[in-house]
């Protein structure tokens, strides 16, 4: 395993912060874990987020605290600050495997919700605001999060207005499946994204209309969070996981 696989694979095992999901019957809802940053501290990284690439900072919108993606801090190949240190928290001993996957492509700036132990099944939504980005201005729902640092997105692109599913594997970004329409979205204005995950059945949703369907490979697990690109400068808020038994 080379250095920096490592070190992202550590980050992944200390994120077992939140609990495991209770156990359900099949198909049966959970309790959603809702998720906003109302008692965090502005100008400083969020405390229910583990920011892994980028910069992601807790900021005021409206009178209302907000998780932010500044792309105008983004450069190219630079990881979050104090990866090593976050990957060992998340994922223990395996960071260096994790640390070298995000490092391969550090233009994806992703932060992992703490509460999520593991997503499997069910639902997954959050509210996006997109501010600027001269390059791109992208907010997206990453899941089925491993130590290796692979991970599947469903993201919605203000620059080409659709929606998109990208896989993520071994440092490689691949495009999996295109929404059945492109949707312009103005900028500062609200917007929901969310995800319906159902065995190995996908769908994705854009305020509420069915955009996207798409059979998995496989059935998910894994840690979950928000997804941007490059210089994108986005606000995110009410983060909701409704997990649903098999």
């Amino acid at each position: 395993m080379n250095t920096r696989m490592a070190a992202f694979a550590a980050a992944f095992t200390a994120l077992s912060v939140g609990g495991a999901l209770a156990q359900t019957k099949p198909g049966e809802r959970q309790v959603p874990i809702h998720i906003t940053f109302a008692t965090e501290a502005a100008g400083r990284e969020p405390r229910q987020f583990l920011p892994m690439v980028g910069s992601w900072i807790v900021t005021q919108d409206a009178g209302r605290k907000v998780l932010f993606i500044d792309g105008r801090a983004w450069k190219r190949g630079q990881p979050a600050r104090g990866l090593a240190d976050k990957a060992r928290a998340i994922y223990g001993a395996r960071n260096e495997e994790f640390i070298e996957s995000i490092k391969a492509f550090a233009y994806f700036p992703i932060a992992v919700a703490k509460p999520i132990e593991n997503f499997e099944n069910g639902e997954i939504s959050v509210r996006f605001q997109m501010v600027g980005g001269t390059l791109d201005r992208c907010a997206g729902i990453l899941f089925n999060v491993k130590p290796n640092g692979d991970y599947l997105t469903v993201r919605f692109n203000g620059t080409e207005d659709n929606v998109v599913l990208w896989t993520f594997n071994n440092g490689t970004r691949r495009f999996v499946k295109r929404g059945t329409e492109n949707v312009p979205l103005e900028l500062g204005t609200w917007h929901t994204l969310k995800i319906a995950v159902h065995g190995t059945q996908l769908q994705g949703f854009l305020d509420g209309t069915l955009l996207l369907e798409h059979t998995l490979a496989e059935p998910i697990s894994g840690k979950v969070g928000v997804w941007s690109k490059t210089d994108s400068m986005v606000e995110f808020d009410d983060f909701t996981v409704t997990p649903m038994a098999k």
